[in-house]
This record gives C-alpha cells, structure tokens and sequence, in this order.
C-alpha cells in the first residue's frame, strides 16, 4: 500500500514535469479555449453576405426596386448586374456568385397589366443546406415585396421558380467527400510528417546528419518525398470511394484535381516540417499539428461549415486556412466542371502557401540543425 508521502512526492514530480515543458503545457492550456472560441463562432446553421447576381434584361422601376430591396438586406451582397442567363454560369463556377434572380422582360409592364410576373431563382446548392437557407431568405423578401404590391394595387402577382444548380438532388455526401479529402491528406502529410520528424529529434538521429554533406532542404526533401507518394495514392484511393460507393459526381479534369491535391500536399507537408521545427518534443508536435492543421481545417476550411456564417474577423483568418483554398477547388471541379480559369487564383495562392512554408521550414530547420 502507497503511503500518503509517497504518493504526494509522485505528484509533485509529475506536476515539476508538467510544468518543466513549457511549450507542451502552454498547448494544453490554449487548445481548449481555442476550441470553444472556434466551435462557438463555427456552429452556426445561419447565412449572411449571401452574393446574389441579377439577370435583367430590360431593367425597368420594378426590376429595380426588387435590386433595392435585396441591396438594402443585411443578407445579401449583390455581386453583378448581368443581361443574359448565361454570364451567371462562370459565376457559379468561379465562386464569385451564391445565387442568381432571373427577371423575366417588361416585368413591370405584366405588373401594371395585372398579369403574373415570373421570376426564376437559380441556386448553387453544391452545399445543400446553405443552398436551400438562401432560397428561404429570397422567397422571404420577394414575399414583403408581393405584399407592397397587393397593398398598393390589387392583382398584382409574382410567381417564383427555383432551378438547384450542381447538387439538385441536395445529397450532404457531395458536400462533405471533397472536405473529407482535404482532411485525409492533412492527416497523412502534415501530421505525419511532424511527428516523425520530432521522433527523430527526440532520439537524436538528426544529430548524424550534422556530419553529412546534405543541406537542409535536401534533408527535408527526403524526409518528405515518401509521404508525398503516400498521399498520391491517398487521393486516388479517396477518388475511387467517392465514385465507386457514394456515386459523387465528377464533372471536371481529373488531371487539374490531381495536380491541385498534390499542391496542397505539399502545402500540408511543409506545414509538418515547420511544426516539428519550431517543437521540442514528439508531443508538442503532435498537439502543435492537431490544434495548427486539424482544428482549423474542421472548422475554418467551409467543409462544414459554411465561411459566410463565420464574424468577418474570423473569416479573414481562413484566409491562411490551405484547406480552404483546396476545398474551393475540389467541389468545384468535382460538382461543377470548373477549369483552371475558374480556379486560378486558389492555385496561386496554394502556389504561395507552399513557397511561405517552405521558406519558413527551412530556415527553422537549419537554425535547429546549426
């Protein structure tokens, strides 16, 4: 049986050790408060600065008080002004757009004639449940401006279609299978390469390399190359279940979504290599990789939830997010058929991530080896 001063010396010397790891402890402390912050402003089923595009044909007063009606929401944020449905199409696929409010010509001629104004309400529902809140908000406003209109003049009517566009049949799989893609690739890329790399610190194997001719980033490369392959057969392996169990679509270049899945890999790889740089230990590294990559790629990627429900200060933090980049462009090649001049702007800022981190581990890294 454990005396009493026994037990309390086993607890002083688990707390000294505790405490003698700064960074692990500091982690430990932080993480938790970051994660109610995060989950508090991330779980929000709410939809705001929705980004509406009219088509308008023969602009008129009723065209333009509908316009006023839905720029004067705190909801919507009108994007374009276009005069044929087919400018909303790149658009959608440059996601620049949410949804789209199609007049139909001489709207407020049928008006004062008395007859039925149509108007055709074409939504992105790529992810279901914005989708169908946004359509909520639209049929909302349309319906105060149809009582205006009875109020002033009786037999006034505004009829409303909707179109879904790229998920019709507002299946949450499609949404949710190009997220779960970017998870896995961090997982395997970012995670995995910290913790292997502290695992080598921590034994000292690292030390070897003091007396080798390689450089840093040659040391790096080797380190990573592995897991970049890993992550190749990952992403084929994720496509093939996508395809094969839960009947995703796939409407664009496979070609363009391989290249791009290997830029973000390499992305969460130098990501990895620039946590175990900065960490002392296997389980900072491990903690530092789950609270870096993991935490913000669930919450601030738009996998789940949606980046337009998040305060503005949030949302300018995703902009470091890589996933949210990825995520941009796996849905709309996947959902959409968009192309590289829809999605040139996320490469190119997946192409300066990898250049930023990659400069960053480097440096680190070398400053750790000197």
């Amino acid at each position: 049986m454990m005396r009493p001063g026994a037990m309390r010396a086993f607890m002083v010397k688990e707390i000294r050790h505790i405490l003698r790891d700064r960074q692990t402890l500091t982690i430990l402390l932080l993480l938790p408060l970051a994660m109610v912050v995060l989950f508090g402003y991330a779980l929000r089923s709410d939809v705001k600065d929705v980004r509406i595009a009219f088509v308008d044909p023969m602009p008129d007063d009723a065209t333009g008080a509908i316009r006023n009606r839905f720029a004067g929401s705190a909801r919507f944020q009108v994007v374009d002004v276009v005069p044929t449905v087919a400018a909303v199409e790149p658009l959608f696929r440059r996601g620049a757009a949410d949804v789209a409010l199609v007049f139909e010509p001489d709207l407020a001629g049928r008006l004062s004639r008395g007859s039925p104004a149509q108007l055709l309400l074409i939504g992105d529902v790529s992810d279901p449940n914005t989708g169908t809140t946004i359509q909520a908000y639209a049929s909302a406003i349309l319906a105060d401006y149809q009582r205006d209109l009875s109020t002033a003049r009786s037999g006034m009517r505004i009829e409303m279609r909707t179109r879904m566009r790229y998920n019709p049949t507002l299946e949450s799989v499609n949404l949710f299978v190009p997220g779960l893609i970017a998870l896995v690739l961090t997982l395997v890329s970012a995670l995995m390469t910290a913790i292997s790399l502290s695992k080598e610190k921590e034994r000292g194997t690292l030390e070897v390399l003091l007396v080798s001719p390689l450089r840093p980033w040659q040391i790096i490369l080797g380190k990573v190359l592995p897991y970049l392959l890993l992550a190749f057969v990952n992403v084929v392996t994720a496509l093939l279940a996508a395809w094969a169990v839960f009947q995703v679509p796939f409407r664009g270049s496979l070609a363009l979504l391989l290249v791009a899945s290997m830029l973000y890999s390499m992305v969460s790889l130098a990501l990895g290599v620039l946590v175990a740089a900065i960490t002392t230990s296997q389980r900072a590294a491990m903690i530092g990789a789950m609270a870096g990559t993991m935490l913000p790629n669930e919450l601030l990627s738009g996998m789940i939830f949606p980046i337009a429900s998040l305060p503005d200060w949030l949302q300018w933090v995703t902009i470091v997010i890589p996933a949210r980049w990825y995520i941009v462009i796996s849905r709309g090649i996947m959902l959409k058929g968009a192309g590289i001049e829809h999605l040139w702007s996320e490469m190119l800022v997946l192409v300066a991530m990898l250049a930023g981190f990659l400069l960053l581990a480097v440096r680190s890294f070398s400053s750790r080896l000197d």
